[in-house]
């Protein structure tokens, strides 16, 4: 496996727009959740995000073993996608966008502390452990705010720890991925097994809770294409690609503009109030996450400095 280099003006340019698009996802899905509720709507990208990935291996002849002790984490990390995305799917009709988003993308601090203490290499540092705190402080400010008379505020409060579930459940994905030997396995065939299990789980919750309706307006099939295509099938091989080609440490420092474009576009497009203490927990929270992800970067940094030129 090849060295991966620096961060150039291509990856810096790609992750802004990969960024970009994991924002949107909880824009369009709350923009047209009048027509179709979002699980289903994920359930349906699931599907043709799947189908899109099999033909990809078919035209390219790749085998896709799958060792007898790697079939039981395989079906843990479908069930936990799925989780992932029936919290959030759920918390876009009690909240935000944008507080999505940022809830969702709390992720990091779940799987840090998941592989702590899963992975004795894992341990995390004291400086990690700072920015832990900080984030949780964050949620805690986060979700303070709102008048608490309002009838929609037990609602949002609601949502906002869906929202945090789903990111938890994001969060341990990880931490089985990287504990178990499916970690040694092609990206493109976790995420099926992911996809795959979400679209039939997924579609069984919606049927059953009665939420499979669909009013396909011009605006949902181009959400489903949206979704389907550009973000669970293009910007999710996109995303593996660029690990394979620049320092993961790097990339995952500039994915956390996602929650802040999730913010901006949620109050641009579809007119959300940002709060004051929500824009405080949610500094803490982005702030947080950076201690506990760039410590490897950071610590790499530090070695280089203090060797001898």
């Amino acid at each position: 496996m090849g060295t991966r280099q620096p961060l150039d003006l291509f990856a810096i340019t790609s992750m802004v727009i990969f960024c970009i698009v994991m924002a949107s996802q909880q824009v369009m899905l709350k923009a047209v959740a009048e027509d179709i509720v979002p699980v289903f709507q994920i359930a349906l990208r699931s599907g043709i995000a799947a189908a899109l990935i099999i033909v990809l291996i078919l035209i390219q002849r790749h085998r896709m073993p799958l060792a007898p002790e790697n079939r039981i984490p395989a079906l843990l990390i479908g069930v936990l996608f799925t989780l992932e995305f029936l919290f959030l799917g759920e918390a876009l009709n009690e909240t935000s966008a944008g507080h999505a988003t940022v809830f969702l993308y709390t992720s990091p601090i779940f799987a840090a502390i998941g592989l702590h203490m899963k992975i004795p290499s894992e341990r995390m540092s004291r400086l990690q452990w700072l920015g832990i705190l900080l984030a949780f402080g964050g949620i805690v400010l986060a979700f303070l705010g709102g008048d608490s008379t309002d009838a929609l505020s037990s609602a949002v409060l609601w949502g906002d720890f869906l929202a945090l579930l789903a990111g938890a459940a994001w969060g341990l994905t990880t931490v089985v991925v990287r504990a178990t030997g499916l970690s040694a396995l092609p990206a493109r065939q976790t995420l099926l097994y992911q996809l795959l299990v979400a679209f039939v789980l997924l579609t069984l919750w919606s049927y059953i809770t009665d939420q499979a309706e669909v009013n396909l307006t011009p605006e949902v099939w181009g959400s489903l294409a949206f979704h389907g295509i550009i973000v669970s099938f293009i910007s999710y091989l996109g995303w593996f690609w660029l690990l394979t080609k620049y320092k993961a440490s790097q990339l995952g420092i500039l994915s956390f503009m996602t929650p802040v474009f999730g913010v901006l576009l949620g109050n641009w497009l579809l007119g959300e109030r940002i709060e004051a203490n929500f824009i405080f927990g949610s500094g803490l929270i982005i702030g947080g996450i950076l201690l506990v992800s760039s410590h490897g970067w950071l610590r790499k940094r530090r070695e280089r400095a203090g060797k001898p030129a």
